[in-house]
């Protein structure tokens, strides 16, 4: 339900937006001859907003490589030392004897 209405909030401003800038514009890339003719405003802002927030998550993510990365060798070392301790609990248990 909470996903159903961030959805919600999300969505009817980008389609009012939308809506509301129907002008269309050239799209031009400038050291070259290509462009785009009569494309509608939104929809030009709308897709250069989500090539940005893709370039943004796919450097965040980018980023945190390496803190997963030393997260996994955490964890793969704490599970390694859990079984030498294990071991030695079970090692120095039978060796014991048994407390009179």
């Amino acid at each position: 339900m909470l996903f159903l209405l961030i959805t919600l909030i999300v969505t009817v401003p980008l389609v009012l937006f939308a809506l509301s800038n129907e002008e269309p514009v050239v799209l031009a890339l400038w050291p070259t001859d290509y462009s785009l003719h009569d494309v509608p405003l939104s929809i030009a802002i709308l897709v250069a907003l989500a090539i940005g927030f893709l370039l943004g998550a796919f450097m965040v993510w980018f980023s945190a490589l390496t803190h997963r990365r030393r997260a996994r060798r955490a964890e793969r070392k704490v599970r390694l030392l859990e079984a030498h301790v294990d071991s030695l609990k079970a090692r120095t248990g039978a060796a014991l004897p048994p407390a009179a």
